[in-house]
């Protein structure tokens, strides 16, 4: 069979086609939101009065005393609390040593040199000191290591005994440092 519509009108009806094709498209989709919107009307309102009813019952409650057996446990829950803040501030007290103080004194440490014991102290007559115990492999690095943490701001006062010289290598050393 031969086709007699000219290309033209061809091209229009195509063009038609598609309108027409948009505009089916259109109205089924607005039809889907129209009747999804009927449908969850109900749910919207059925929601917003349980969250009216549910505020009210909140706001009841809030204007309610307490129970008894809850006033104990809040009467616990702050005895609990001033404790903690007893054993917190017995902490404060105490003598803090620091990250700073253990780098500065690990930066000073040459590669040779080994710590074994790292020792706080805080007592009431003598106060803060740190305590290093450890083994240098000469007279001459361990006095470096002296001299270095001495010229550190950290330290106020590093003591190194002359009993610790009395070896020429592999000395075992005991050094008390006073932070500042």
């Amino acid at each position: 069979m031969i086709n007699l519509i000219p290309k033209e009108e061809k091209k229009r009806i195509i063009k038609n086609f598609y309108y027409r094709l948009i505009v089916l498209f259109l109205t089924m989709l607005d039809f889907c939101i129209l009747v999804a919107f009927i449908c969850l009307i109900p749910f919207y309102f059925l929601s917003s009065t349980e969250n009216a009813l549910v505020n009210a019952k909140l706001e009841n409650q809030k204007n309610e005393p307490l129970p008894l057996l809850d006033q104990q446990a809040l009467n616990m829950i702050k005895g609990i609390n001033e404790e903690l803040t007893l054993v917190e501030n017995a902490e404060k007290s105490k003598f803090p040593i620091s990250e700073k103080v253990i780098n500065a004194i690990l930066l000073k440490k040459r590669s040779d040199i080994k710590i074994t014991q790292i020792l706080y102290e805080n007592s009431p007559t003598q106060g803060k000191k740190i305590s290093l115990t450890g083994t240098a492999p000469s007279r001459e690095v361990l006095l470096l290591f002296r001299q270095a943490l001495e010229n550190d701001p950290i330290f106020k006062n590093v003591n190194l005994p002359i009993s610790n010289f009395v070896k020429g290598s592999n000395i075992q050393f005991y050094l008390s440092l006073i932070p500042a």
